[in-house]
């Protein structure tokens, strides 16, 4: 009896940490996203305003979506973060970009803003769109206005 009894307890613990890691999980993943959108509201508010590049506020703005949820970037109006992206994968950034010669980084300025002049009005309205979804973004984690 005292057998039963005992690992009667540890299972009641066990269930007791993992409903504990569990909830510790869902927090976590809440606040990661919270942290995603508040950055996604305030790069297409950049984008919006010409504060930074169309195309790096484009390539951020793609990593965001996929880390809070992939399809998101299949939505029509987001389409343009993947076009973007694809034509943008062979310009160099971070500590690439400083390996290059003026020459070479002039190239890739040119072709970046050749890339930003493309995709301008689908970009406006991507960021436009993100300021919207950022608005209606339910603090719980839920997104709001999803369809």
């Amino acid at each position: 009896m005292l057998i039963i009894v005992g690992l009667s307890l540890y299972a009641w613990r066990l269930w007791r940490e993992v409903r504990r890691r569990e909830a510790f999980r869902v927090d976590e993943i809440a606040r990661a996203n919270r942290n995603c959108v508040e950055s996604l509201d305030a790069i297409s508010k950049a984008m919006i305003e010409r504060q930074v590049d169309l195309v790096e506020g484009a390539l951020r703005c793609k990593v965001l979506l996929d880390i809070i949820d992939n399809r998101l970037v299949e939505r029509d109006s987001w389409r343009v973060f993947v076009d973007v992206q694809g034509q943008a994968a062979h310009l160099r950034t971070h500590e690439a970009r400083r390996e290059l010669s003026p020459r070479q980084r002039h190239r890739e300025d040119l072709a970046r803003e050749a890339i930003a002049r493309e995709y301008e009005a689908r970009l406006d309205a991507a960021a436009a769109e993100l300021q919207r979804f950022c608005r209606e973004w339910d603090v719980s984690g839920i997104r709001a206005g999803m369809s």
